[in-house]
């Protein structure tokens, strides 16, 4: 709502992307006579119109970009709502014996000040089994970055 609009005058649309990418914007609008070239400093906004002819009106309901965007400065954190948002991402993670001695040190630091013992005992446990020294061949895969 234009109550809750603002302008700020600066010195450079160099400027005004450094100011925008720290706010965030819901919408940025791009008035510039090559505004294509300023496109690539976007970091943070919601939906971004470029030009003399791309109002936001047309972005929130004709030109075929999403209407749910992040708001109060979310935009610095999320974008808005898109199909990527509806597609589910699984992690997979998998060890050698030799990268569980060389994390698993660290992962229990980590874990005694988060105070999670579990996470702890989760490598404690196996490194007892394993053993904590990695041997002559895994100290020298570590030093090697093809080996």
């Amino acid at each position: 709502s234009l109550s809750k609009s603002f302008v700020i005058v600066v010195k450079s649309l160099d400027a005004a992307m450094s100011f925008s990418n720290g706010y965030g914007p819901e919408h940025l609008v791009v008035q510039a006579a090559n505004p294509e070239a300023y496109l690539e400093k976007v970091v943070n906004a919601g939906s971004v119109f470029m030009g003399a002819y791309a109002p936001e009106s047309c972005g929130d309901y004709a030109s075929g970009t999403n209407h749910c965007l992040p708001t109060s400065g979310y935009a610095r954190q999320f974008g808005g709502v898109s199909t990527d948002t509806y597609i589910k991402y699984v992690t997979v993670q998998k060890l050698t014996a030799a990268g569980l001695k060389r994390v698993g040190p660290h992962v229990e630091v980590i874990a005694d000040v988060e105070e999670l013992e579990a996470h702890r005992n989760a490598v404690t446990i196996r490194l007892a089994k394993i053993g904590r020294e990695l041997s002559w061949l895994d100290k020298l895969g570590a030093l090697c970055r093809f080996c």
